[in-house]
Formats: structure tokens, C-alpha cells, sequence
């Protein structure tokens, strides 16, 4: 479905807004290992210590003014390990007192020997429609050749295995070099919904680099039971700039189709990189350049509403 000259679009998009992925967090009262004042983790944008402070729905809510935000969809934020349960029950405790968030992703490891206990009990949470568990993997292209992720491995995979029954998605964060992995994980488990994060990770922006990620993100889309967040677009040390996006927006709704795409800020993470309202309006900028009202409506809202069951 790819687009050309519809410039008679252009009217940006101003109704509701669900955001895909957000995190919310106190530091100082819960225990998140990556958050510690004297932690530093190698991280995609470099140094993050600005954001090792309280992100809570009030802060959210200043931070989104500029838009319509009616609902977000909680992200798992690498709270204790030891206590995934803990950290469901502060969410909804937080969703409880201020409507915000209106769904989430919990936190499940897979490869654990207590995985069964952990899903079911996070499966009873009202507000639970997936997990996440990091599967890792290479750091290289290259390196993926002989060092696969998780995502291969047998007692990863027993686990991911219970996901359907339970009636969970699976957020999958990976590098877009370990996308057919995800893409075979995908066709061997085909009654449980990958929401791809973060675009599939395009850090590198040289032509090898995007070549390597389109080709990989066509791969995987071929899948059926796959969608994508367009989110995570920040490069380390630079501004969010829509210039260094625009393409990997389009070439992304293009290869998965606007019914498979969300939008989502990644907030607080994202504001290393630039405002919400900044992130946002080049969202907004490249939808309605190159998309229809109501095919806007859905990269901005229904299909969020419908992936992640969100009464709004």
C-alpha cells in the first residue's frame, strides 16, 4: 500500500490519542535496579540519568497537553525482578487514583522456573493484555549469525508457550537483526499476538543499516499474528527531529499496513531525546502527509484501543 502525492491530506490529526507504550515510576519508594543513582546500564541514548526521578500520571498529563491524550497503555519498567507481581499492583493501585494507565504490560520471565504461577496470577489483573521479557541476543548484525536470543531457546520458549491459554500478547523488544527468530517464534505460536517495540530498534541510520532493518521488518510482517509501535525513534545525542524519521514512519506503516501500527511515545525514556509534543507532531506531521483521516484514527487510536482492549 505505498503512497505518493497525497499532499491534499495534510490535516494533521486532533482527535484522541492512545499511547502505546509509557512507563510510570517513583524510584525513591520502589526498587527498579537500572534507576539506582549509581547504576548505568549501556543504553541506546547514551547517558539517561535525567530520567532517574518520579515519572507519575500527573507528570504525564503536563507533558501531553499539547494533544488528546484519553488513555495510555502501561510498559513494564524493568522494576525489581524478584517481585513482578509488585509492580502490577502499584499500576493499578496508580490507575485506580488517577484513570491513568488504562491497560499494561507486566513483567514475566519466561525462562524461570515459577513462569506458570507468575502468569496466571498476572493474568487475574483487570487491567493486564500482555508481558515482556526481554529475550536479549547479539549486538551485531554479524554477531547474530552464531549468537541467537532467547527466542530460540527451549525453556524460553515452554514458557512463551503458556501466553495463549492465558489469553496474553507478548511485547517483544528485540534488535531488528533477530526479527526472523521472532518471525519463526511468531509461526510456531500463531494463536499468541507479538506487538513489536520501538520500530524494531533503526539505530543505525547509514543505507546498510536501513536496508538491513526494512528488509528484516518485511520479513517479519509476513507473519499474520504481528504489529508494530512506532516509538523509540531517538538517537543518542542528537534532537528528536522528524528529517531523521519521516521515512522510517512511512516505510514502516508501508510494509506492516495502517490496520498493524500504533503510535507511542516511550515516555518518560523518549524525553531524553525530545518533548512530547515534539514527538508527537512529527507523528502527526507524516500520518497526514501521507494518510487518510480515518486511517489516522487508527494509527492514533482504534488500533491501540483494540490491541489492548482499552475501555475508552
Amino acid at each position: 500500500m505505498h503512497r505518493k502525492n497525497h499532499d491534499h491530506y495534510l490535516a494533521c490529526w486532533d482527535g484522541p490519542i492512545i499511547d502505546a507504550h509509557q512507563h510510570f515510576w517513583q524510584p525513591e519508594k520502589n526498587h527498579y535496579p537500572w534507576l539506582e543513582k549509581d547504576v548505568s546500564i549501556p543504553f541506546r541514548y547514551g547517558n539517561y540519568d535525567a530520567i532517574k526521578r518520579s515519572y507519575l500520571p500527573a507528570d504525564f498529563l503536563r507533558d501531553t497537553a499539547h494533544h488528546h491524550v484519553v488513555a495510555s497503555v502501561y510498559m513494564e519498567a524493568e522494576w525489581d525482578p524478584a517481585d513482578p507481581i509488585g509492580e502490577t499492583r502499584y499500576v493499578h493501585q496508580l490507575s485506580a487514583e488517577t484513570g491513568f494507565p488504562a491497560a499494561m504490560i507486566a513483567q514475566a520471565w519466561l525462562n524461570r522456573a515459577d513462569v506458570e504461577s507468575t502468569l496466571q496470577t498476572q493474568a487475574t489483573f483487570p487491567l493486564v493484555r500482555s508481558v515482556r521479557h526481554k529475550p536479549g541476543g547479539a549486538a551485531s548484525p554479524q554477531e547474530a549469525q552464531q549468537h541467537k536470543s532467547l527466542m530460540m531457546d527451549e525453556t524460553w520458549r515452554s514458557g512463551y508457550a503458556r501466553l495463549s491459554g492465558l489469553g496474553l500478547h507478548f511485547d517483544l523488544q528485540t534488535a531488528w537483526w533477530h526479527l526472523d527468530e521472532a518471525k519463526q517464534l511468531a509461526r510456531d505460536f500463531p494463536d499468541t499476538l507479538i506487538i513489536l517495540n520501538h520500530t524494531g530498534l533503526p539505530a543505525d541510520r547509514s543505507q546498510a543499516g536501513l536496508t538491513g532493518w526494512s528488509e528484516a521488518m518485511r520479513r517479519f510482517a509476513q507473519a499474520p499474528n504481528v504489529v508494530v509501535k512506532i516509538s523509540g525513534l531517538g538517537l543518542a545525542g542528537k534532537p528528536w527531529h522528524i528529517d531523521d524519521n519521516a521515512w522510517i514512519i512511512k516505510e514502516t506503516i508501508n510494509i506492516f499496513g495502517v490496520s498493524r501500527c500504533m503510535f507511542a511515545s516511550n515516555f518518560p525514556v523518549d524525553s531524553l531525546c525530545g518533548s512530547y509534543a515534539e514527538i508527537f507532531d512529527g507523528f502527526k506531521l507524516v500520518a497526514a502527509r501521507y494518510f487518510s483521516p480515518g486511517e489516522q484514527e487508527s494509527l492514533f487510536f482504534s488500533n491501540a484501543r483494540s490491541v489492548y482492549k482499552v475501555a475508552v
